[in-house]
């Protein structure tokens, strides 16, 4: 359960100023000195300690007494302030269960003007240092996890804008810090499917994945893993990674996503594609 959900009606006004404080930061360390939360917040030495202990105690802040007595926001209070900002604007009334866990995010359903998706995303560990390696869009020097998430969530949202309603992806409701808000999907992954007319769903795929490139994209990650199928349609999820054909590497990249997915089609339906064939398709 998102932490944030637990505690978020019953927040008080200084332990959200607080946790705004923590967040502009961690732009600067990576623990956050007590006298910089003060300085911040022109709150009493008590207060700030009383209200960073209730903080602490519902997993949104984490304490670190060397070298010096800091405070770092951790999922829990970022995922409290995403919900607090997607709640007042109307963009989220309820969250609901856990739908979906992967290495970088979770997703929940939520409510808003009508049943939604709210994706979380956790660049944690070593998927932080892998995105960190691998995508560009990562800045250089002080880039805490939070931050990493949060511009996950931006480069997603903003695939998901570029490609909706022209590419079979979900349609973009809202993105504050690391989370996105999407239409919900009644769909299976296409890893668990067992399709009945496998050639005509790889053709389908193969035709998305042409629209994708020919507004200026490449998935950069695709797998059976992140395509719904939802009432005969293919949906395109998962965008974080994508990049655009003018990339140096495109070639490479479009082919390995084209590679994956006829790989997946071989080995469950054996069914086999020309991968050359395949290539053209989608870039010529």
């Amino acid at each position: 359960m998102v932490v944030a959900a637990e505690h978020i009606r019953t927040l008080n006004k200084y332990e959200k100023t607080i946790l705004l404080a923590l967040e502009r930061g961690m732009k600067r360390y990576a623990w956050v000195p007590l006298e910089q939360i003060r300085t911040a917040t022109k709150l009493s030495e008590s207060e700030v300690n009383y209200r960073l202990s209730r903080l602490i105690a519902w997993g949104m802040v984490r304490f670190n007494p060397v070298p010096y007595d800091g405070y770092a926001l951790v999922f829990g209070g970022y995922d409290t302030l995403a919900l607090a900002t997607l709640s007042r604007n109307g963009t989220i009334t309820a969250l609901g269960p856990l739908i979906g866990e992967g290495k970088e995010s979770v997703v929940y359903e939520a409510l808003g003007l009508g049943p939604v998706a709210i994706k979380f995303h956790r660049i944690g560990g070593r998927s932080f240092a892998s995105a960190r390696l691998n995508r560009e869009y990562m800045e250089e020097g002080h880039c805490p996890w939070l931050i990493a998430s949060r511009k996950s969530a931006e480069r997603e949202f903003l695939a998901l804008t570029k490609l909706h309603p022209h590419v079979s992806v979900p349609l973009p409701i809202g993105q504050n810090r690391h989370t996105v808000v999407m239409a919900l999907i009644h769909g299976t992954i296409l890893n668990r499917c067992r399709l009945e007319c496998p050639r005509e769903v790889l053709d389908e795929i193969l035709d998305g994945v042409r629209r994708v490139y020919r507004a200026g994209v490449i998935h950069a990650d695709l797998s059976e893993y992140n395509i719904l199928v939802e009432d005969g349609r293919c949906v395109f999820i998962d965008w974080p990674q994508w990049v655009e054909t003018t990339h140096p590497n495109a070639a490479v990249i479009v082919a390995r996503d084209i590679d994956n997915i006829l790989s997946f089609f071989v080995r469950k339906y054996q069914l086999t594609y020309d991968s050359r064939d395949a290539i053209q398709c989608v870039t010529g």
